[in-house]
């Protein structure tokens, strides 16, 4: 590379100090320091909360300020300005709900100390932008306030989600929408979810209740940090990149770890649309409605760089947006859309100390799509439902769009906390969950599906919540070291169910049958496994590429009809088609790497090579082996592959991410793990110094204390200082 003359570099440097010191420093920038311990994780420390929120978002800002606004650019509906007029569908079904003018309205309806919060925040990340000019945003060059309340949960997939982008498309576009295949590759696709488990001081060594944070999402989706401020507040753990409190951690009192839910509180309602006169009305019992409308614009970037607009007429019943017409009635779509308690829970939960005070923060019932496991230095667990449920009549199924002029489907309010199916303070001494139903969260403690409507969960049962339960019942010996095993015990309850069918089929094979030969080998391999991974284990390899050709045949189908898929390939696949597909993957390891006996860690791989939210893989570049596998499969430790255009290997861009395990005695003691490393910069130390060991689940010490921390420091500054200030 050409090196700048010694003037030009001069002027740079002195125009970049000149923005800095241009740059007018926020109340709130002198009363923050942020230390950054050894591993590059932020420890902020502000005056007040809205101090520690200025210098949360501030830091974060500095590791990955590109995830920072691509959040923001989805949940505002903004992507377009950015990426072209191909995400202009997901840019209305955002805008369907956040409407800014509206948003802004919400800000100023706000409790005063929520509005101090959100301007800090705003504060952070301008204050940042000021003083890094060689920063470029894409689109957002300026935060206000009232953003804060598009982006309020920290989910991965909000509910929004859920609305078919080709649906609405169709509907407001009279067009279609290519979307990917999600299930391209040998295996399925990671599922979105997480474990959790809390252990009851019964339960252990030390008589401390124990919390696993064990969230599955794409890698570098949350940034690991601590906020700290004078008046009260003292959280650590996930913050999705963007927002201003601890999803997913702790604080000296009181855990908190949320998976994603199977209740079903996202509904579709069917209306009968009635045209003619000034506009579209709707039937609803014996009445004819008008339809809401508004005018949505949205702006996209041309191919040529410059800014075009398209402009859509949208329209609403008082179930919600319409999304989509299916068999000539128009759909609407119900789902919970309350920013400011939205908000208010996300912040208040990580101040709260013991169970009492996270359930009176619970009360604002602004939780749609989390189950929660929690546990505090009481020695108090729970199990708690999302807490945003409405009531609804029985008879119909939610499951399936309602006939919305019916009266009856309404929504009836919702749900008392205390009416939903929580397992509080179970005497069996733990609780769990795995994105699988409620009603095993704590063995014979946990509630009973009978005393329920059936649209308190839609997942069922799933091999990790059978694993979990293996692992917790009658256990009464847990310390931080054996819950830290737990997470990454190696049993895989599916291939349990999988590969005995498939061995019995290939015994029963007639003696002249081709495959009797061409199989002998893997199917030996198979008869003699545990159903255990590892790194050398070339049965996982086999059963992993085999299992993953059965689920892409059959599993679309099977789990939209709620049925287990792994149940279904082990007792209705045809023998016959069971073993050709394994056939078929030996025979694609044999091609694409030389020979089927390849151990697990060789073809399992983690690589990190740039920061772009689309992960790039490449064979030639180093990598490291990862021994466990994706959770499909009933794997707690969860590392989602697969190969790319370019690569023969597999490589994982979702699963484990933030991995932490606490005890809560009293003085709180801590381990966690991030995929790669904190910093999204490829020439930061940082950037993937915990990838080995991520791979290998050896969590390091949290420096949760002051005391722990000074003994770890790399750098300690106000925001603002240049580096070369922050290292007087």
């Amino acid at each position: 590379m050409d090196r700048l003359p010694r003037t030009a570099r001069n002027l740079l440097a002195a125009t970049a100090l000149f923005a800095i010191a241009a740059a007018p420093a926020p109340p709130e920038a002198t009363h923050v320091t942020i230390t950054r311990d050894t591993w590059g994780i932020a420890h902020v420390v502000g005056k007040t909360d809205a101090d520690a929120v200025f210098g949360a978002i501030y830091a974060q800002a500095e590791d990955d300020f590109n995830r920072i606004e691509a959040n923001y650019l989805t949940s505002l509906g903004r992507t377009a300005e950015a990426e072209g007029e191909s995400a202009i569908w997901a840019d209305l079904r955002q805008r369907i709900y956040v409407d800014p003018v509206d948003l802004q309205a919400k800000y100023r309806q706000s409790a005063p100390w929520l509005q101090k919060l959100m301007t800090a925040w705003a504060d952070g990340l301008n204050y940042y932008l000021a003083t890094h000019p060689d920063v470029r945003p894409k689109v957002l060059t300026h935060f206000e306030p009232w953003m804060a309340l598009s982006f309020t949960e920290g989910s991965i997939g909000g509910d929004i989600e859920r609305i078919s982008l080709n649906d609405l498309a169709a509907f407001y576009g009279k067009t279609s929408v290519a979307v990917a295949a999600e299930d391209a590759g040998p295996v399925p696709r990671e599922p979105r979810g997480s474990n959790g488990i809390a252990i009851a001081p019964k339960n252990t060594v030390n008589g401390h209740a124990l919390l696993l944070i064990n969230p599955h999402t794409s890698f570098y989706f949350r940034s690991e940090l601590q906020m700290t401020s004078g008046e009260g507040l003292n959280a650590y753990g996930a913050s999705t990149w963007g927002q201003f409190f601890i999803y997913q951690g702790f604080n000296e009192k009181a855990g908190w770890m949320h998976t994603s839910s199977g209740v079903d509180n996202v509904d579709e309602f069917a209306e009968d649309v009635v045209r003619g006169g000034a506009g579209v009305s709707y039937r609803y019992g014996k009445a004819i409605r008008r339809m809401r409308s508004a005018t949505v614009a949205l702006a996209y970037r041309k191919p040529d760089s410059t800014i075009g607009t398209r402009s859509f007429t949208t329209y609403a019943s008082h179930h919600g947006p319409i999304i989509a017409e299916r068999g000539g009635k128009w759909i609407a779509q119900g789902l919970m859309w309350k920013p400011i308690p939205a908000l208010e829970q996300s912040w208040l939960r990580t101040k709260a100390t013991d169970l009492a005070s996270y359930m009176k923060v619970a009360e604002r019932k602004a939780n749609s799509s989390n189950d929660t496991l929690f546990a505090d230095a009481k020695g108090e667990i729970a199990y708690l439902h999302p807490q945003f449920v409405p009531v609804r009549d029985v008879r119909f199924d939610y499951a399936k769009p309602v006939d919305g002029a019916d009266p009856a489907t309404d929504w009836k309010g919702l749900h008392s906390v205390a009416s939903l199916p929580n397992a509080i303070n179970p005497r069996v001494g733990y609780a769990f969950n795995t994105n699988n139903w409620p009603w095993t969260a704590a063995g014979p403690d946990s509630p009973k599906a009978t005393d329920y409507p059936r649209y308190m969960d839609t997942f069922g049962e799933n091999p990790r919540g059978v694993h979990a339960k293996l692992l917790l019942t009658g256990r009464h010996d847990f310390t931080p070291e054996r819950l830290i095993a737990a997470a990454y015990d190696s049993y895989l309850p599916a291939f349990a169910e999988l590969i005995p069918p498939l061995i019995t089929a290939y015994d029963a094979l007639p003696a002249d049958d081709p495959r009797r030969a061409k199989l002998a080998g893997p199917i030996a391999t198979l008869r003699g496994w545990n159903y255990r991974w590892g790194a050398d284990s070339v049965a996982t390899t086999l059963a992993v590429l085999w299992g993953g050709k059965m689920w892409r045949e059959v599993g679309s189908f099977i789990q939209a009809e709620q049925i287990n898929v792994p149940h279904y390939i082990a007792t209705r696949v045809p023998d016959s088609r069971k073993l050709d597909a394994l056939g078929e993957a030996a025979d694609q390891l044999t091609r694409d790497l030389g020979d089927w006996k390849i151990g697990w860690g060789q073809i399992n791989r983690f690589q990190r090579l740039n920061d772009s939210i689309e992960a790039k893989f490449d064979d030639a570049r180093p990598s490291i082996p990862v021994p466990f596998t994706s959770a499909q499969w009933g794997s707690l430790a969860s590392f989602g592959t697969r190969p790319y255009a370019n690569t023969k290997k597999l490589y994982g861009s979702s699963g484990n991410s933030f991995v932490a395990v606490v005890e809560f005695g009293p003085k709180l003691h801590a381990w966690a793990v991030t995929a790669g490393g904190e910093s999204g910069d490829p020439a930061s130390p940082h950037f993937a110094d915990q990838a080995t060991r991520y791979a290998a689940g050896a969590l390091r010490p949290v420096y949760f204390y002051p005391a722990d921390l000074a003994a770890h420091v790399e750098r300690r500054y106000r925001p603002g200082d240049t580096m070369t200030e922050a290292k007087r």
